[in-house]
């Protein structure tokens, strides 16, 4: 999967804009993060991650709220929005995106591969969105969850002022 326009195309909107984004990525684990970082001029709108995988890195690097985090194993919309204001929080960015999910079924996911993912513009949020796709590999699965994460970013973009 070549992600390459959509990268382009994100960094030229963000250039464009004079705005920053920050990514709170588990599922993904950095993927976003990498394909940021390699845009042309990336350190000119890129602030930086974080990857954090589970609960505790989560509550303490991200401020999630920890006892709904618990209850859904860090993974709803909610967590994915918490992530997103985090990153911009953390960062001090325009934008933040969050995402966290599953690449492989477990039990924990009813054996689904799912990911929650949102976008925030400070504390306020853009999206949030629920992929879902069948599979059994879970890197073809993260690049297609980092996929629709940045054409649902640029879109966002697109209607930002």
């Amino acid at each position: 999967m070549d992600t390459t326009f959509i990268i382009d195309a994100t960094a030229e909107k963000l250039l464009q804009l004079k705005h920053t984004v920050a990514v709170a990525e588990s599922v993904t684990a950095g993927m976003l993060q990498s394909a940021f970082a390699s845009a042309t001029n990336a350190m000119r709108f890129f602030q930086g991650g974080i990857t954090a995988y589970n609960i505790g890195q989560k509550c303490r690097h991200l401020l999630i709220e920890p006892v709904h985090a618990q209850e859904v194993n860090c993974v709803s919309a909610k967590i994915a929005q918490q992530m997103a204001v985090g990153a911009c929080s953390m960062f001090r960015s325009d934008w933040g995106i969050g995402i966290t999910g599953y690449a492989s079924p477990v039990p924990e996911s009813d054996q689904k591969t799912f990911a929650w993912f949102a976008i925030a513009r400070g504390e306020k949020i853009i999206e949030t969105l629920m992929l879902e796709l069948p599979g059994e590999d879970p890197e073809l699965v993260r690049l297609w969850y980092v996929q629709k994460t940045m054409e649902t970013f640029v879109q966002a973009l697109s209607r930002a002022r």
